[in-house]
């Protein structure tokens, strides 16, 4: 049989791991920022007073950098070297390759040039606006065509199980991403999700767990099933097993994403069902992890030496831990205390340091030696980022765990005279200051291990010499296909890509729409509230300045029906007051109170304007930043609040036909001056200016709640 001589394009992969480093550290050191902002928050904010570093501007750019910059450049360095050499042929388009490479890095800088001046949808993982929204799926498209081209015209047979979670990857984030950023453009930079409230926290959860579990997960499982038997020399434990893992995961997984809204307003129904899917999750995630580990038998000797085994094994470890906690979250009773609690920042790090984090690292210790011809340049450097590493992930979510239940515990406790025991939030939070400082460490020591990493890896290829162009030969595949014999459905499909795309897309989209379409379709789950109105004008543009400010990283505006939040916070919420959210606003965490009856509890404008200004000029101990220029004369205007008005119409909110900008801006300045008259009233030496975006912010703000009257028993 002649062999056909071709070459692999190590370029293309060299360009991802560079991204992949540089990005990681950046990503990680903005995550280190917004850590160090929790636990020394005086020095922070007294000598960073400034809007583009703020917590709730730095986080959503810190998620995206690791989530999209660092893992997924990741991503596309191990597709890119796998795909190659699983199928026996270099990628089907050199230029397809530069456009995903350079288009992707683009799109990273669009999201640190947009997210800390304000730029954002308010929507978790999914925050970069609809411009950037439309560049990320060009990128995606050329991305799959380039995969789909190379597995067409390969040279294997069959299609190994790493290439099946490749192209579950590429199709179910499509599908993610197209749906979840269906936005009505403003203009260039703002957008409003057409979806509302309870629908479009459905929707968004829907992406935001899938995005774990098909951009976190599935091209990792497939690089796990690539490097882990490159790396041991052994061959994966069971074929079997990978093929229940694979079709039981792609299709539990997608209908897991109401599990991160039980006890909110979303209809029961679509609860437990979340909750059923993600308890059901355990076994293939854990299958998977199984597989991975025992393709190790007869190789743990090397484990204790090789720093590129060790790697993966606490990746592949750190998997089944997330993968056993997120069900166990999922059980109403244990989601009761975990839930708007730093437990839930601990278990994502567990996968995203743990999992993502160290399977990159063992991929990249793996790599550098092999694409520059030479050896590790220091095996006990790459252990010693290893310990370093474990003990940081130790540190950093151990506290993490401790937190969330203490802040639980604190939420819920009552005194024997059935009143709240810590009726001031605050003193929830400063009781944790000292776990946060602790998480702070730990984030650190991974850090410095990742900068230990990165010395290594330069100094190897400094020693090296790079194989551009890697010389391979493999015989030409059969241009028709030939049974041998009785074959499984299984091998039938591995060598049809086209057939197994839209399998796993059937798969993938059953779930999906089970959950997602009767919430949009059926009235009933919906039930409208006479009394709840749209926003006024001001309050628009004050709900907007909420969003870009990044509040909803640390304020809820959902009241759950336990006791102690409605004896907190007032009535628990109902679906219907949500109707005209433009996006939802339940948020994840709540590092602050919740806001979902604000109007009601705390209707004294002076006091948002004085808490705005500076938090400690109220409480010494708080920890929440200033926010001074939203303070700047002039900053407020009302511009573009007939086109606001215009697109949230056509979106589905009665604002009257005649409702035109010069209506619209009457009431934007006459809501502003009985702002500023209660403010200047109450307290005349602040001297509050109508055109000062503050004014907006405490509207939304007194509106908050104020839909559905019911006093809380007892105050935040």
């Amino acid at each position: 049989m002649s062999l056909e001589k071709f070459k692999y394009d190590n370029k293309i992969v060299r360009l991802f791991i560079i991204a992949t480093v540089v990005w990681g550290i950046i990503g990680m050191l903005v995550g280190l920022i917004v850590a160090c902002q929790l636990a020394f928050s005086s020095w922070f904010n007294e000598y960073l007073p400034y809007a583009q570093l703020t917590f709730g501007r730095l986080r959503p750019l810190h998620t995206n950098a690791v989530i999209f910059a660092f893992v997924g450049n990741g991503i596309f360095a191990g597709v890119y070297y796998s795909l190659q050499r699983l199928l026996k042929a270099r990628m089907y388009s050199d230029f397809l390759s530069k456009v995903n490479f350079w288009g992707w890095q683009i799109i990273i800088l669009s999201a640190v040039a947009t997210l800390p001046f304000g730029y954002t949808t308010g929507k978790e993982y999914a925050e970069l606006e609809w411009p950037i929204d439309i560049a990320i799926t060009l990128i995606w498209v050329a991305f799959g065509w380039n995969m789909f081209g190379t597995i067409i015209k390969r040279r294997e047979r069959h299609m190994y199980v790493a290439i099946w979670f490749y192209i579950a990857t590429f199709v179910t984030v499509a599908v993610l991403h197209l749906v979840n950023s269906l936005e009505m453009p403003l203009n260039f930079m703002k957008s409003y999700s057409v979806f509302a409230g309870v629908q479009d926290a459905l929707v968004q959860w829907w992406y935001g767990h899938n995005a774990v579990a098909f951009f976190l997960t599935t091209p990792y499982l497939g690089l796990m099933y690539y490097f882990i038997p490159k790396a041991a020399n052994r061959p994966v434990y069971s074929y079997r097993l990978s093929i229940i893992h694979f079709w039981a995961l792609i299709f539990l997984y997608i209908w897991a994403g109401p599990h991160h809204l039980l006890y909110t307003a979303l209809p029961d129904w679509a609860q437990s069902l979340g909750t059923v899917f993600s308890i059901m999750l355990i076994a293939p995630s854990w299958g998977g992890m199984l597989n991975g580990l025992l393709t190790l038998r007869g190789a743990w000797d090397r484990v204790r030496d090789d720093a590129v085994l060790k790697f993966m094994v606490v990746a592949v470890t750190c998997y089944g831990m997330a993968t056993f906690e997120g069900p166990l979250m999922s059980i109403k009773s244990v989601n009761a205390i975990s839930h708007y609690t730093d437990w839930t920042i601990g278990h994502v790090h567990i996968g995203g340091l743990g999992w993502n984090g160290f399977l990159t690292f063992g991929m990249l210790y793996f790599l550098l030696p092999k694409l520059w011809d030479t050896q590790l340049y220091s095996k006990k450097l790459a252990n010693t980022h290893f310990w370093i590493g474990t003990l940081g992930i130790i540190l950093y979510a151990v506290p993490l765990y401790w937190a969330g239940w203490t802040q639980s515990f604190a939420w819920k406790e009552f005194t024997p005279a059935g009143t709240l025991a810590n009726p001031n939030f605050l003193e929830t939070v400063i009781n944790i200051v000292p776990m946060y400082v602790l998480r702070a460490l730990g984030g650190t020591l991974y850090l410095v291990g990742a900068l230990v990493m990165v010395y290594n890896l330069w100094k190897t290829a400094k020693q090296g010499k790079f194989i551009s162009d890697e010389e391979a030969e493999a015989p030409a595949l059969e241009k028709v296909f030939k049974s041998e014999g009785k074959e499984d459905w299984h091998r039938f499909i591995e060598r049809r890509p086209i057939q197994f795309l839209i399998a796993t897309l059937v798969v993938i989209l059953i779930g999906g729409a089970i959950e997602i379409v009767p919430t949009l379709v059926v009235d009933s789950n919906i039930k409208s509230i006479a009394s709840v109105k749209p926003y006024t004008p001001l309050e628009i543009h004050g709900r907007d300045i909420y969003i870009r400010e990044g509040c909803y990283n640390c304020h809820s505006q959902m009241i759950r029906p336990f006791r102690d939040e409605v004896a907190r916070y007032g009535e628990y919420s109902k679906a219907g007051e949500f109707v005209y959210d433009h996006p939802f606003q339940w948020g994840s965490k709540r590092t602050g109170p919740d806001l979902a009856r604000e109007g009601v509890l705390n209707p004294n404008a002076s006091w948002h304007y004085i808490h705005m200004y500076n938090p400690k000029d109220l409480e010494e101990r708080s920890i929440m930043p200033p926010y001074p220029w939203l303070f700047d004369e002039g900053s407020l205007e009302s511009d573009e609040i007939g086109a606001k008005i215009r697109v949230m119409r056509k979106l589905g909110v009665p604002y009257p036909k005649s409702y035109d900008q010069e209506r619209a801006e009457a009431d934007f300045w006459a809501q502003a001056d009985a702002v500023v008259d209660q403010i200047n009233t109450d307290r005349p030496e602040l001297k509050a200016q109508r055109d000062t975006e503050i004014i907006a912010l405490i509207a939304y703000l007194q509106r908050l709640g104020t839909d559905i009257q019911a006093e809380p028993q007892a105050n935040k």
